[in-house]
């Protein structure tokens, strides 16, 4: 009895320390998808100009790691823009940004206030800035906007880490290939040669009688 009590009392003991590290260990082995502003998406009302969320609230209470996903629940009213740059992200505009720094992501529709999904992918660490430059940047200067700092977590998945293959380059013709002239292939009927051989016998044996013939 004794014994069966003390067993009870280590497995109430030792049962949350497992909990706390199987919990530890799921949190540090996986990657997050982070929904932007939550429930309300990332939309604009025009009427109102204000967004439908506070972006910056949202995201300070967020932690941005390496390898974790962005969803940007909209429409194709807004834009997601991606900037590495302060300035651009102040200015609430890419008209003026780098190819190498700021990036606009697309729903692949022109259809005007059809709904999609955008996702991006954190793949660098450090200060990144989000906002939507629609309506001349009004959204964005109207609380369409937020910045994150991302961690190094566990690192990048594998499926984001490998550096895509190179493209394939067809290898130039060398110069014996350019200058070497075409190779012409005859063919000829089996029997040709039987047939040249017996017209040749035919008109020897001409020759030699008429060569009898005259002597």
């Amino acid at each position: 009895m004794a014994m069966a009590v003390v067993d009870s009392m280590v497995f109430l003991f030792l049962l949350p320390v497992a909990l706390f590290f199987n919990l530890a260990a799921s949190q540090s082995t996986g990657y997050t998808n982070h929904t932007v502003g939550g429930s309300a998406g990332w939309f604009f009302n025009i009427k109102t100009q204000k967004a439908s969320a506070d972006y910056s609230a949202w995201a300070a209470k967020q932690t941005f790691n390496l390898g974790d996903t962005l969803v940007f629940n909209t429409n194709t009213n807004q834009t997601v823009i991606q900037t590495y740059n302060a300035t651009t992200y102040k200015n609430c505009t890419a008209d003026y940004a780098s190819d190498d720094d700021t990036f606009q992501y697309q729903g692949g529709s022109n259809e005007f206030g059809k709904a999609m999904t955008i996702t991006v992918s954190l793949t660098l660490e450090g200060q990144q800035y989000y906002f939507s430059d629609a309506d001349d940047g009004s959204q964005c200067l109207n609380g369409m906007a937020f910045e994150i700092k991302v961690g190094h977590g566990i690192g990048l998945p594998p499926s984001l880490n490998q550096p895509p293959p190179p493209p394939y380059v067809e290898p130039p013709s060398t110069v014996e290939d350019a200058e070497s002239p075409p190779i012409t292939v005859v063919t000829s009927s089996p029997n040709g040669c039987v047939r040249s051989s017996a017209g040749l016998f035919f008109a020897v044996s001409v020759l030699v009688m008429l060569a009898l013939h005259l002597v």
